[in-house]
């Protein structure tokens, strides 16, 4: 037997059966863990009394994901703090034995005055925002084996180097904040992510998940509204072959976009035309605590809204996006009623809800 054989059939026992009528769940959390600074998230994880992390906890133990592509949780070299958040999630019943995060552009020192304030060192003037190196990155937690050595890490593409880039400019049309900026500035606030994950029916699945930058906290350049467009629109130009090789089938978009499509501030022709992709289909997962939540006068649909923030209200940011050829079997969120069980730690645990979508194997 060649040993590439032996190697796929270790694989496939070491993978969990499922019968062609089984669902594999994918989910997207920002769970908001990150702390304001680094190993402070480790401790209070070690410590084991923190009531959000305990929150966290029963939100993605209720979801149950097989797959689950998580923002907000803060990134070290050595995988501490994930593989210590994996050990509480297995305590409670949510076993993920396989893994993936890399070093985010949040909290990577430029040098540079990126926010044109003429001042140095500031979390504004990292590649992402952040006050340290790993501050609120990501991770992907998958009951599956990841096939980390295919991982597509585009975290390093320059913005300029996107084509369109809407880079921000000054009134007189130079670059904002300079030349010398722009020349530095990586599109990615956080990641963009292509992690391929072997599935129980022999087949892939590739994750694309991402963490936009939020379309505010700028000036008249706009330039996070700007760049929060192009980080949304990276996707299309990935799936239409712009930066290599991408998959065209059985994939999946996941992650918090910082955009809704309806209402508040941003670009939103940017999270529509995604939506609207053909290669895609947007199950729109509903929840019962955003739909009995007050009325906001919003034009979009109030059960579909996914975070509850101060001052802009409850937003859809948080997306589950199929590829089209999946067949969709349920959709959902970990938002429940008020007064049923597992409402309080939907709202201890993050302003984000974990959303959820099930896909059938046909």
């Amino acid at each position: 037997m060649s040993p590439a054989r032996l190697a796929a059939l270790l694989l496939a026992c070491l993978i969990p059966c499922l019968s062609a009528a089984d669902t594999l769940r994918v989910a997207s959390f920002n769970a908001e863990l990150q702390r304001d600074g680094p190993g402070l998230l480790l401790r209070d994880i070690g410590r084991g009394d923190d009531p959000q992390i305990a929150a966290v906890t029963e939100v993605i133990a209720r979801a149950a994901p097989d797959i689950l592509a998580l923002q907000g949780i803060d990134w070290d070299y050595d995988g501490l703090t994930l593989n210590a958040l994996a050990e509480v999630l297995q305590a409670a019943g949510a076993d993920y034995p396989h893994r993936f995060a890399a070093r985010p552009n949040t909290g990577m020192t430029t040098g540079l005055d990126l926010d044109g304030d003429g001042r140095l060192g500031e979390p504004e003037d990292a590649q992402g925002f952040g006050s340290f190196t790993g501050q609120g990155g990501l991770a992907v937690l998958s009951r599956y084996p990841i096939l980390t050595e295919e991982v597509q890490d585009f975290s390093g593409l320059l913005w300029r180097d996107l084509p369109d880039a809407l880079l921000p400019v000054r009134p007189d049309g130079t670059p904002f904040p300079s030349a010398e900026a722009q020349a530095a500035l990586r599109l990615s606030t956080t990641a963009h992510w292509a992690v391929p994950i072997a599935l129980p029916d022999g087949g892939r699945l590739v994750l694309l998940t991402f963490h936009a930058t939020p379309p505010v906290f700028d000036g008249p350049e706009d330039r996070n509204g700007r760049r929060n467009h192009d980080e949304i629109r990276f996707w299309q130009l990935y799936l239409d072959g712009a930066f290599g090789p991408a998959p065209t089938q059985r994939f999946v978009i996941a992650g918090d976009a910082n955009l809704d499509p309806f209402d508040s501030d941003g670009q939103q022709e940017a999270i529509r035309a995604l939506l609207a992709d053909p290669r895609l289909q947007d199950p729109m997962p509903r929840s019962a605590g955003a739909a009995m939540a007050a009325d906001q006068g919003h034009a979009g649909p109030d059960a579909a809204d996914t975070v509850d923030w101060d001052g802009p209200g409850r937003l859809r940011v948080d997306y589950v996006l199929p590829s089209a050829d999946w067949t969709v079997a349920a959709s959902g969120m970990v938002w429940p009623a008020p007064g049923a069980e597992g409402h309080e730690a939907a709202l201890t645990a993050s302003r984000h809800r974990l959303v959820w979508v099930d896909l059938r194997f046909d």
